[in-house]
């Protein structure tokens, strides 16, 4: 007998996952190429009633072209895809409903990103990092000892070999374009699954947190017992699901910010070669992110587990004592109205007592009495022209809003490129008034993230800050410099309205 039918029901399960189904869907290049353009690794949610309008305005843009596109409207477009699966709606600290993707869309983005993408799928640099990937697992698979020492001699004989060569004055062989083009292609595959990856350690610990909640709902037990295997199923949350356990793996691995600064440091080696003049600002960016965009990634993980298991340890401990309270005050009501009946009443004496209260027959209660003055309409205004003070200006009303971001990063540039300062807060001090608001700091150090280059542990500086009015401020901000590969980072980097 062959495995047909077995196949046959793997490849049916395989097709009925929301990745899938996105890519298999009619409307599915419309709803992919929206969710490329609205969201972004920098822009990881949206709120849902502008993405509602964003979905709008691209049907209409495709409609005026002559092209075809969905009937329905944006809000019944991202309520569908909600629905699938591909969007998730939250809401976030302000109160605010937004829409981020789903692993399920994440992954299938991916997809499409590696179909479109025109390149060899094999190539040395992809072989060599399978042979020596293979390599150190064989090690670490190996049990016999001899084995393992002989492999780890080999390797370091291999490299005592090499740098006794280079300590002796040989050559210095370096990566030819071609090679590290085709390096940088397969570490943007891998980088490109973090997100997806994340995420979906993020959906694993929702949905085992509503579990843990609907169990709860229905338990009988007593409080304490419910309350003991609660916290023992949130104590081996992240040990429960196969993402939990890759996740805490690796989180062991890097929560190490030594290893995470060797990590930035080797990023900013392969952007220094000649081979990235081949690249765009956005390409350059994406490699140069990659810290964001694990320590991002960890960070939301560890702030939805944190929440989650918050929320719920509350609303245990504030069931049970508001349910534990409410059957406290009763019993000692009835414990009363027991020692009065017992002094007046007689051996033979019957209380009538109804076991569930009787229903009002009451249709609607008065909630408030008529007011002949709520209906008398207030005094009209005056006329007073000789009052009305003088309108603001529009540098007025520019000087009291956000940072100028395109401003200050083309001004830090200019002032790295000319050699004139040696620190981002040297050329904040040098700059004129209106860039030297307090707001301004802000902004140099939300470009300075995006980079990251903010390193908490330099020394501080002084930022001499001119207020609109004319009054001045100080602030100590931890020194911020950039190298060739930091400034040419910051000036390519888009801090655009749309960013």
């Amino acid at each position: 007998m062959s495995d047909i039918a077995a196949e046959i029901k793997r490849v049916i399960g395989a097709l009925d996952k929301p990745t899938l189904k996105l890519l298999d869907r009619k409307w599915a290049s419309f709803a992919l190429a929206v969710f490329k353009t609205s969201f972004s690794r920098d822009r990881q949610s949206v709120q849902c009633d502008r993405l509602h309008v964003q979905v709008d305005t691209y049907r209409e843009e495709l409609l005026s072209m002559g092209e075809q596109a969905p009937e329905r409207g944006g809000r019944a477009l991202c309520l569908e895809w909600m629905r699938q699966q591909w969007l998730y709606r939250s809401t976030n600290d302000a109160g605010e409903e937004e829409y981020s993707l789903t692993s399920h869309a994440l992954e299938a983005l991916s997809l499409v990103e590696n179909l479109t993408r025109e390149r060899a799928l094999i190539s040395e640099s992809r072989l060599t990092t399978i042979l020596q990937t293979v390599q150190r697992w064989a090690i670490e698979a190996s049990s016999v000892r001899e084995d393992r020492i002989r492999r780890l001699e080999d390797q370091i004989t291999q490299l005592t070999a090499e740098r006794d060569r280079l300590a002796e004055g040989g050559d210095v062989f370096t990566a030819s374009d071609e090679r590290m083009l085709e390096g940088y292609f397969d570490l943007s595959d891998l980088i490109g699954q973090l997100p997806s990856d994340f995420k979906r350690v993020e959906e694993s610990v929702t949905q085992m947190h509503r579990q843990i909640i609907s169990s709860f709902r229905e338990e009988d037990r007593p409080v304490g017992e419910v309350l003991d295997e609660y916290l023992a199923k949130t104590d081996r949350l992240m040990s429960a699901t196969a993402e939990g356990r890759a996740f805490e793996g690796a989180f062991t691995l890097l929560r190490d910010d030594a290893l995470l600064l060797d990590l930035k440091n080797d990023l900013q080696a392969i952007l220094a070669h000649p081979f990235t003049e081949a690249l765009t600002a956005a390409e350059k960016t994406f490699l140069y992110g990659t810290v964001a965009v694990i320590r991002q990634g960890i960070d939301d993980v560890l702030v939805q587990r944190s929440r989650l298991t918050t929320t719920l340890r509350e609303h245990i401990v504030n069931h049970d004592i508001i349910k534990e309270r409410e059957l406290e005050r009763l019993l000692r009501d009835i414990n009363k109205e027991l020692a009065t009946w017992m002094h007046k009443a007689g051996p033979r004496t019957a209380v009538p007592l109804e076991l569930m209260p009787t229903t009002l027959d009451v249709i609607h209660l008065r909630q408030r009495f008529y007011d002949p003055g709520s209906e008398t309409p207030p005094p009209p205004l005056g006329q007073m022209p000789h009052e009305v003070p003088q309108p603001p200006s529009l540098d007025d009303i520019r000087q009291q809003g956000g940072p100028l971001l395109e401003q200050l990063r083309l001004a830090v540039t200019e002032a790295f490129a000319g050699g004139s300062v040696e620190s981002v807060g040297e050329a904040f001090n040098a700059l004129e008034p209106p860039l030297r608001r307090p707001v301004e700091i802000l902004g140099l150090l939300h470009i300075a993230t995006q980079i990251c280059a903010l390193d908490h542990m330099q020394p501080a500086e002084m930022y001499h800050a001119i207020r609109a009015d004319g009054s001045s401020r100080d602030f100590q901000v931890p020194r911020l410099t950039l190298n060739e590969q930091d400034t040419a980072a910051w000036a390519a980097l888009n801090v655009g309205p749309d960013q």
